[in-house]
């Protein structure tokens, strides 16, 4: 299992194009087949458009079953959580 720490990109994760930038740099550990803990410890905020670009947009390149499989997250406070989730929720719809 590796640890993915989005502290490290900022404790406010707000821009499509950082979220782009994290996705490019969590990809290639989601592609080993290895668990991956999404670590949100330390992150304040995360927009909806970050949430999507990051998060959500993986769905483009894998199931959500998958990424369930292969990811877990940790430190997520209650609205960055929903941030998440909603992203999450509009993606797999949109896919539908």
């Amino acid at each position: 299992m590796v640890t993915f720490c989005f502290r490290d990109f900022g404790e406010n994760l707000g821009t499509r194009p950082l979220g782009q930038k994290v996705r490019e740099q969590l990809m290639p550990l989601l592609q080993k087949d290895e668990r991956v803990v999404l670590d949100f410890t330390g992150v304040n905020v995360v927009s909806n458009s970050f949430a999507d670009e990051c998060i959500a947009k993986l769905l483009l390149t894998m199931s959500l079953a998958e990424l369930k499989a292969h990811t877990t997250f940790r430190g997520l406070n209650p609205v960055a959580a929903k941030s998440v989730l909603t992203a999450l929720q509009r993606r797999h719809l949109a896919m539908a």
